[in-house]
């Protein structure tokens, strides 16, 4: 009995380092032996937008909740072929905003009175010939559309370009590097570390257009540039 006990409490002493190894988080630690540089660095670059993003839709008001819904589908449905006999792919719409309020007049010391009911049918749409982006808004107002905000432009596939941007952070950190190892009278040995931090941010939302401003001839939307940013944090050993 003594020997079996002696076994088990072997066996047991044998098994705990491995467990508790397995609960223990393996850290990394790098050791520099020189000088420790910390550098950060931005890489830049600048792409014309090739997407465009809209909201447009129909505002209605009616007596009756039903009366301003069903108002708000039919026009949209007006909204929804005009954009679709501008070659937009239902793809590129999507509804983002359906909503029913009612409208009350407050006087003093009296209940509030109910005067009808506003309606809100939204739809986001994409537009990727931005050159002609304005010629479809105004074929929306036309059609019903007394609600259009935006354009929000960006860049449909930005991964080639920030990676353009991030060859040229490394380049600037290094270029930075080697400027303070000079002037140190020292070396870079070698790159301890790179980090990423950042990217470009989505466009702000320019202002609202309404009905009024949009039946004006000829609507353009001017895509500009864009600069798409990466930030790097880089650590250096010099010697």
């Amino acid at each position: 009995m003594r020997n079996g006990f002696l076994a088990a409490l072997a066996l047991g002493t044998a098994v705990l380092p491995s467990a508790a190894l397995a609960q223990q988080t393996p850290t990394v630690t790098q050791t520099i032996a020189g000088t420790r540089l910390d550098i950060s660095a931005t890489g830049e670059v600048t792409r014309v937008p090739d997407l465009a993003i809209i909201s447009a839709g129909v505002v209605t008001r009616s007596t009756t909740a039903t009366g301003a819904i069903q108002q708000a589908a039919t026009r949209m449905a007006r909204v929804r072929e005009a954009l679709r006999q501008a070659g937009i792919a239902d793809r590129d719409i999507q509804t983002s905003n359906i909503s029913l309020n009612p409208e009350y007049t407050y006087v003093n010391n009296q209940p509030p009175k109910l005067n009808g009911y506003t309606a809100s049918n939204q739809v986001s749409v994409r537009f990727r010939d931005i050159a002609n982006a304005g010629v479809v808004l105004d074929a929306l107002v036309k059609e019903g559309a007394n609600s259009i905000n935006g354009p929000n432009l960006t860049i449909e596939k930005p991964d080639a370009a920030l990676d353009e941007a991030r060859a040229r952070g490394i380049a600037a950190g290094r270029a930075r590097a080697e400027l303070y190892a000079r002037s140190l009278g020292m070396r870079i040995v070698r790159v301890v570390s790179v980090s990423e931090s950042g990217g470009y941010p989505p466009p702000p939302p320019m202002p609202v257009m309404m009905a009024e401003r949009a039946q004006a001839a000829d609507t353009k939307i001017d895509p500009g540039e864009q600069r798409l940013q990466v930030n790097l944090a880089m650590t250096f050993e010099l010697q």
